[in-house]
């Protein structure tokens, strides 16, 4: 059993370091790029993704300028034991809207109802409710009523109302994230243990699979549209 808990404010720590565990260990679902495991860019992007996270906790501070929600999913017998969490966005010109920004359950609690309920939380307290998807992903958040939108990249937009919002999101700005000291450093390790080839090589099987993933998700897009 688990049980849903708001914040409003930074989490403890205790807590962050576990929504940083669970980003870091899926990171290929969670990250834009979908970066594979066997890509030696994997760890480039095991902290770019987490400190994206990590910037966006702090953010509940109030003091970034940005609005941002977390709904944490607890174990109802141990409730410092972090289940899953889903971070939202909400739109600073409509109370009514919000971007989901990650949602993610760890693999040992998955068919339990946990994303389920982290999800139908969000559309409960707002009218629309938009996040991306990868294609694989579009039938599991069509079954929890999403619809799909567009074609976004290697994502699919999809919303609780059929339409984009066009609500103002406050995001975070992530590509100083990927020019900090420690990226260089993560970059600079990988390329002494890799080698330069191995590292262009990556380059170019991560931009594929981009490539790969926004054909799937125009075809998803145009299988919905031929549908209606």
């Amino acid at each position: 059993m688990f049980i849903l808990s708001r914040l409003d404010s930074v989490p403890p720590e205790s807590f962050q370091n576990q929504i940083r565990d669970l980003v870091i260990h899926h990171v290929g679902d969670l990250s834009s790029v979908a970066i594979r495991a066997d890509n030696p860019l994997y760890p480039l992007y095991q902290y770019g993704v987490g400190m994206e996270v990590h910037q966006y906790l702090q953010a509940m501070d109030g003091n970034r300028g940005l609005a941002v929600t977390l709904t944490l999913a607890l174990d109802a017998e141990a409730p410092d034991r972090l289940l899953g969490f889903a971070l939202a966005l909400p739109a600073q010109d409509n109370p009514q809207a919000c971007a989901l920004a990650f949602l993610a359950v760890n693999p040992e609690q998955r068919r339990q109802g946990i994303a389920r309920a982290l999800l139908g939380d969000l559309q409960a307290r707002f009218a629309s409710v938009e996040l991306n998807a990868f294609a694989q992903q579009v039938p599991w958040f069509e079954a929890m009523g999403m619809q799909v939108v567009s074609a976004n990249g290697p994502q699919v937009l999809m919303s609780s109302t059929g339409q984009a919002s066009g609500a103002l999101i406050g995001r975070l700005d992530i590509a100083p994230i990927y020019q900090t000291a420690e990226v260089l450093q993560i970059h600079t390790y990988l390329l002494n243990q890799q080698g330069e080839d191995a590292m262009l090589d990556a380059e170019q099987q991560r931009d594929a699979w981009l490539d790969a993933l926004a054909d799937q998700a125009r075809d998803c897009v145009q299988a919905r549209k031929s549908v209606h």
